[in-house]
């Protein structure tokens, strides 16, 4: 997974995969060793291949722990979620990463050269892919203006790039693996509304047949999702589309409300029910 560092793996069958790209949470619940409150109960839904999922959610909904059960940072106390029609549980950690592009809230660049950042996503990339993934990215701009280009050197954490630009350079670095399984966890979160709206464009195009799930703070990132997951004190409390969520869910009304004006609000009801 793109970003994480490697850990042991765990003796596990081997997968057969059936469902490529097919993300289901059954009856999910999650809470650390010890801790008295569970952070996530009883998450139960399906993120298709080709459909665009949204997370959403007030500060410690449990957006980010859901995000990480997937690849298996952490476990969840009771329930099961489902990877390619397998329990992640019954699948080898290497092989269950290799089926997922990760983006942490958190862009993690590492010392090296931008070439070296990106072949981190995928050890073969030529050079063509490599420009390709950061042209989707909204990255080829800034890197071409560079002097030494795809040579040009990435300081410890990528100090020496701007947080979009990091941002950017941690999504093409997921983009070069060509995953069935987009995770992006707050990964627009530094860019402009401009360069949000070119890079979702791009990325719909791009990632068209994989399975994209996003937490997203902006609600313009997600207005066009097929489905948006609601959670509210780790529990799903609104599911469907944007315009549904208008008429159904308060909690997730009360978000766009705390972003959009009410016309604007009613505009994009309109404009994702067409």
């Amino acid at each position: 997974v793109t970003g994480v560092q490697t850990c042991a793996l765990p003796i596990c069958k081997k997968a057969i995969f059936s469902e490529n790209g097919l993300v289901k949470f059954r009856n999910v619940d999650f809470k650390y060793p010890g801790a008295e409150h569970s952070i996530l109960t009883n998450i139960s839904f399906t993120a298709e291949p080709g459909k665009f999922t949204a997370i959403v959610g007030g500060t410690g909904s449990g957006k980010s722990t859901l995000l990480n059960l997937i690849p298996r940072f952490m476990d969840v106390s009771n329930g099961e979620v489902v990877v390619n029609g397998v329990n992640v549980r019954d699948q080898n950690l290497e092989e269950l990463w290799a089926q997922i592009g990760y983006v942490p809230q958190r862009a993690m660049l590492f010392r090296g050269t931008v070439r070296d950042n990106l072949k981190y996503g995928k050890t073969d990339a030529t050079d063509d892919e490599i420009w390709q993934a950061l042209e989707t990215a909204q990255a080829k701009d800034f890197i071409n203006e560079l002097p030494e280009k795809l040579d040009a050197k990435v300081a410890q954490g990528g100090s020496n790039f701007s947080g979009g630009q990091r941002q950017r350079l941690a999504i093409a670095r997921a983009l070069i693996r060509k995953p069935q399984i987009y995770i992006l966890d707050d990964s627009f979160s530094a860019l402009d509304y401009t360069t949000d709206a070119r890079l979702r464009q791009a990325l719909h195009a791009t990632v068209a047949h994989a399975t994209l799930i996003v937490i997203a703070q902006r609600i313009s990132t997600i207005l066009s999702a097929d489905q948006i997951i609601v959670l509210e004190e780790g529990k799903i409390v609104g599911a469907g589309k944007h315009s549904d969520l208008m008429e159904d869910c308060p909690t997730y009304k009360e978000i766009v409300l705390s972003q959009l004006s009410p016309e604007e609000a009613a505009r994009s009801e309109e404009h994702t029910s067409e």
